[in-house]
């Protein structure tokens, strides 16, 4: 992995601003904090972006989007909405995949430093204290988008995501669902992943059914069905289902059928984003519709209110959810 400007700083116990003004003799340094950061870049071996380096100061009208999975469907079409506001705005965006990888995403938060971005829209499945230290070293303008800083000091676009599955779990009970289960990814993975856990809970109590979760390794359709082919064989068959996606959902519908269960008759089943894979499944997967689109398209307006200076009305921008019916339920 290439030695970018963040390491330097880190390395050397300086911010970027510092290695910056070090490498471009742009303003003065302290002669010890000078030589530290010039041993940091002897030790790593660091070379400096001349392009970017020219740049320093000046606007380049290019946007970075640091996503963790750029193949994933629903990321597509956040990555969409993103797009058409920044060339809507006459910006350029660079789009870059994590793979939701803690050094990966710090250092490509470096890049994009190196790279002078005006701006950066961050997806990544937790916002850590290492990714807040490096916004604030950076001093770039960010948006947090379908992501959350647990307390909130960074921009961010959601959904109420506790009462996205809240209202799908209400739904599989109010239409005769008794022994609910809720597929998705362990709970520590996000502050979203512990949201929607919070709503399918809230959506159980008191009701006297039986709830039940089953977090996933991970959330590829080849998991998900093995891991609900494994639960299946040593748990009671649910006869409501909530998953963390439509892929998820399709899995397990198919362990499902692949076992003699009919959807929805033995079993009703809800998915999450409203993709077009939701569309390809026989039947028809009904799922919690986030605006995808939106989602992408207000992070991207959001930020251009800060690089514009224009006002801005709320950092945490929460858009509205909606459940879109077909024929994997009643």
């Amino acid at each position: 992995m290439n030695v970018t400007i963040y390491d330097v700083a880190r390395e050397a116990g300086v911010s970027m601003a510092t290695v910056s003004r070090v490498l471009n003799g742009t303003a003065v340094v302290k002669e010890e904090t000078k030589q530290k950061v010039k041993q940091a870049i002897e030790r790593l071996g660091y070379r400096p972006n001349a392009v970017a380096r020219g740049l320093a100061s000046k606007r380049t009208k290019t946007i970075g989007v640091i996503v963790p999975d750029v193949s994933a469907l629903y990321i597509s079409e956040i990555v969409r909405g993103i797009e058409d506001i920044a060339v809507m705005y006459r910006y350029h965006i660079i789009l870059v995949n994590s793979d939701a990888q803690l050094e990966r995403e710090i250092d490509l938060i470096g890049t994009m430093w190196e790279k002078q971005v005006d701006g950066i829209v961050f997806m990544s499945k937790q916002v850590l204290p290492d990714h807040i230290e490096t916004f604030i070293q950076a001093q770039i303008p960010v948006v947090l988008c379908a992501t959350e800083d647990p307390e909130r000091r960074i921009p961010s676009v959601n959904i109420d995501y506790t009462k996205a599955i809240f209202d799908g779990a209400r739904y599989l009970i109010d239409h005769n669902a008794n022994r609910l289960l809720y597929v998705g990814d362990p709970a520590a993975a996000s502050i979203s992943s512990q949201a929607r856990v919070k709503g399918f809970k809230e959506a159980g109590k008191d009701s006297g059914i039986s709830i039940d979760i089953l977090e996933l390794s991970d959330l590829t359709y080849e998991t998900s069905y093995k891991e609900m082919d494994y639960f299946l064989d040593s748990h009671p068959v649910p006869n409501g289902i909530i998953a963390v996606s439509d892929e998820v959902g399709l899995a397990m519908m198919h362990a499902l059928q692949d076992r003699g269960f009919k959807v929805p008759e033995d079993v009703q089943i809800i998915g999450y984003d409203n993709t077009r894979l939701a569309l390809m499944s026989r039947p028809q997967l009904t799922t919690i519709s986030q605006p995808l689109y939106d989602i992408g398209a207000v992070s991207m307006r959001l930020l251009t209110k800060f690089l514009q200076d224009e006002p801005v009305e709320t950092y945490s921008v929460v858009l509205p959810h909606d459940m879109v019916i077909r024929h994997s339920t009643f």
